[in-house]
């Protein structure tokens, strides 16, 4: 097997190490083109080029990740990773952790945890490498990688999100909040809604979001109405879509332009808590991405004319 197809056999795990360790689609496939360039530029032969190849992503994303805090921290209102419609990489005897582990709610979670951490519990608790294989990409002695391990997981099970395990029962409840959402259906939100729902959204500045997070079933539904008469009236399209492997929809204009990508946290019969990205900048993988505020100031428009 030659060098490229070893390579592109393996990138979909690689993107998905990436992905978990930096939150973002368009860093970890910038972290992934590197390693390849790496891989191509030496002469070395690796035992396991799985191994090396993971280690190499893993170093990368390391350092993507400890320069990328600091515009974190300057970042306007709350911060999201990119939201992920299509996971690359499919392992049937680790589908629980994958899934878990890439949620809007997970990966915020592991924004908690310092970059070696991060790596660390990545590579140990979602794709179970051994210790030898760690503390060779992150250049830490095993005993020092076990001990990264501990913490990470101490951190993570404190705050460690929980979502309904019957994904038909999620997905059907997330049909009947994406049919409520789209028609601006107060009783039907209200009764998909749990009583301390909680939304919030990330414009990062550059697209209309809620200032603050809202919280509180009433708040919420009087939020999501008024959102449907806009969805109204700017001719907007509201889809079901799964989004970093939990309910989620999709919105866009009616020229397929992305507007926003919403992830669905269920429990317990009930949606919990809905996280909205709305930066265009978090968008652009997608798809083509609308202006948001233009179509905002047309909704409104096309509201006061019709009233």
């Amino acid at each position: 097997m030659s060098r490229t197809e070893e390579f592109t056999a393996l990138r979909p795990l690689l993107f998905a190490i990436a992905y978990r360790i930096l939150g973002s689609v368009s860093e970890a496939e910038d972290a992934v083109q590197e390693t390849w360039l790496r891989y191509e530029g030496t002469t070395a032969e690796p035992a396991s080029v799985k191994s090396f190849l993971s280690a190499v992503v893993t170093r990368i994303s390391i350092d993507v990740l400890r320069s990328a805090r600091v515009r974190r921290e300057e970042y306007t209102g709350a911060w999201f990773p990119e939201p992920l419609l299509d996971d690359p990489y499919e392992d049937p005897e680790r589908s629980a952790e994958l899934a878990d582990s890439v949620s809007m709610a997970a990966l915020l979670l592991l924004e908690r945890l310092s970059p070696l951490e991060r790596a660390v519990f990545v590579l140990r608790e979602v794709f179970a490498f051994d210790f030898a294989e760690i503390a060779g990409a992150v250049d830490r002695s095993e005993s020092a990688c076990r001990q990264l391990a501990v913490r990470a997981r101490r951190h993570m099970a404190a705050g460690r999100p929980r979502f309904d395990a019957d994904r038909r029962e999620r997905e059907e409840l997330a049909a009947r909040f994406v049919e409520a959402f789209r028609e601006g259906d107060v009783d039907g939100l209200t009764e998909l809604l749990a009583a301390d729902v909680l939304v919030t959204g990330d414009g990062g500045g550059k697209a209309p979001a809620f200032p603050r997070p809202v919280s509180g079933r009433e708040k919420v539904v009087r939020a999501f109405a008024a959102f449907a008469d806009l969805l109204s009236a700017g001719d907007l399209v509201v889809e079901q879509h799964e989004v970093n492997h939990q309910p989620g929809l999709v919105v866009s204009t009616a020229e397929r332009e992305l507007l926003a990508v919403m992830a669905l946290d269920v429990l317990d019969g009930h949606i919990q808590t809905v996280r909205g990205v709305m930066n265009p900048d978090k968008l652009a993988h997608l798809g083509p991405v609308a202006d948001a505020w233009a179509v905002q100031a047309r909704a409104v428009r096309a509201r006061h004319e019709q009233s």
